[in-house]
């Protein structure tokens, strides 16, 4: 019987331990936090819903009121509030602040100005409890009505996202953007402000992602890059600019590196659709990118390229890199996989050109008086007739054989009606030699679209194949 009781009291024991090192969540937001218009906003809410997928070693506090604004003189102001009185006296590990769609209405831009400094206040108030808590920003989700004196999508987008990242960038705390999440799906969003159950979903499995991993607070790759360094904000992130071997790069840092310290690497077009960037330097990935344009990846470009490689490398990334190339960049992520295999661990391209003799050799074939690319390829491989340049089989679709001794996935998105890179001429027939080959290519067709615009609005679809391939 005493064996009994003491079992019992070791139980209890250990379930008050383990409560108390649970770590404490504190949400902060409006009516999208507090679970408006859902059926059960205490189970379906998006921070009800990050609990579980959390586990017992979270507790998870849903601090939201609706209609209230970030602003202190909006038309209801969260700082009025019990809940944030709750909020801060709870002492939290991790603030999640969703504030700003309120603040976008008419009756509130007319004190836009002080959205920063309020905001900044905010994070000051949080900072100096004794928890010191991590703390992140969640970018306001798209609106979807017509009233222009209510929660206005164009004031979101063009002032609030702006303001928010500035603010991200000024005190050094992370970034969610959840505004990307529900672009062009207002059929998730019934009364064009608040979503539903599928929505809230959405958000809390971003904030999971976000939240989870293991994370390096130590890792520090930009002191370690070569020469002078401009330092700039990519989206409320550090970005370094510096040259290398006379080009100019850039790398991107986390707010906190993920264990592993894993990176992706844009090949080509700096900044174009960085949707995908944006969602894994909020999973902890670096962003970087070497400018070899225009050496639609020569041999000049490889070499380059490996350069780079082995300065970041030796900085404290990952071993395997995720290459990213749009269009043309394809080519540049292909040719330098092909001879690198051990040093990739995905590979995602975006209506990629992998046939240089198909675009642009296009320009030639119909004649067209400005044919700089064309007459670009040509000279960085030592063509000197169309004719010979036509016959080239260094291209990407040539070199399946290399590409595939990598065992990494490759995802393409490809746009079925593009005009300019013929996916007949391109990722189709490629695909076509992988898979005879045994090699892992996914391609998530865009039906009806052309050329651009290059990505999804969501980038989620892509971001899930990098994370499971970097796993």
């Amino acid at each position: 019987m005493r064996s009994g009781y003491l079992i019992l009291f070791l139980l209890f024991f250990y379930h008050l331990s383990s409560l108390a090192q649970q770590v404490k969540i504190a949400c902060l937001g409006a009516s999208i936090c507090a679970g408006a218009r859902l059926q059960h906003p205490e189970t379906e809410s998006y921070p009800a819903q990050l609990g579980r997928l959390l586990g017992p070693g979270y507790e998870v506090t849903n601090y939201g009121v609706s209609s209230t604004t970030l602003l202190k003189k909006g038309d209801h102001p969260y700082w009025n509030t019990p809940q944030y009185k709750a909020a801060l006296a709870g002492n939290p590990d991790i603030v999640l602040i969703d504030l700003g769609g309120n603040d976008s209405k008419l009756v509130n831009r007319v004190h836009l100005d002080e959205y920063e400094a309020d905001y900044r206040d905010m994070i000051h108030a949080f900072r100096a409890l004794p928890s010191h808590p991590r703390i992140l920003l969640l970018q306001p989700v798209v609106s979807f009505v017509k009233d222009t004196t209510q929660i206005w999508d164009p004031v979101i987008r063009e002032q609030i996202l702006p303001k928010v990242r500035q603010v991200a960038y000024d005190e050094n705390v992370e970034l969610v953007n959840l505004n990307a999440l529900l672009i062009g799906k207002p059929g998730l969003m019934p009364d064009g402000i608040h979503p539903e159950l599928e929505g809230t979903r959405l958000m809390a499995k971003t904030l999971f992602e976000v939240l989870q991993p293991v994370r390096d607070t130590a890792l520090n790759v930009i002191s370690h890059l070569p020469g002078n360094k401009k330092i700039s904000s990519f989206y409320g992130y550090r970005c370094a600019d510096f040259d290398f071997r006379g080009r100019a790069c850039k790398v991107v840092a986390p707010k906190f590196a993920a264990a592993g310290h894993p990176w992706i690497w844009r090949a080509r077009f700096w900044g174009h659709e960085p949707q995908t960037d944006i969602a894994l330097l909020e999973r902890g990935y670096h962003v970087v990118y070497c400018d070899v344009a225009e050496l639609f990846g020569n041999r000049e470009a490889v070499q380059l390229w490996n350069g780079y490689y082995s300065l970041l490398h030796k900085a404290g990334l990952a071993r395997k890199a995720v290459m990213e190339g749009m269009s043309r960049g394809g080519v540049y992520v292909y040719n330098w996989a092909a001879e690198n295999p051990d040093k990739v661990a995905a590979v995602y391209v975006d209506n990629p050109v992998l046939d240089l003799c198909s675009w642009p050799g296009s320009q030639f074939k119909k004649q067209l008086p400005n044919r700089g690319e064309w007459e670009a390829f040509k000279k960085d491989y030592g063509f000197t007739s169309d004719s010979a340049a036509m016959n080239f089989k260094g291209s990407p679709l040539y070199k399946t054989k290399e590409i595939v001794k990598g065992r990494y996935p490759m995802l393409h998105v490809l746009a079925d009606a593009d005009e300019a890179v013929p996916p007949g001429e391109n990722t189709l027939p490629f695909e076509e030699k992988i898979k005879a080959l045994k090699g892992n290519i996914t391609v998530m067709h865009k039906p009806g679209f052309g050329h651009h615009p290059h990505s999804f609005p969501d980038p989620t679809p892509i971001v899930d194949f990098i994370l499971a391939a970097v796993k």
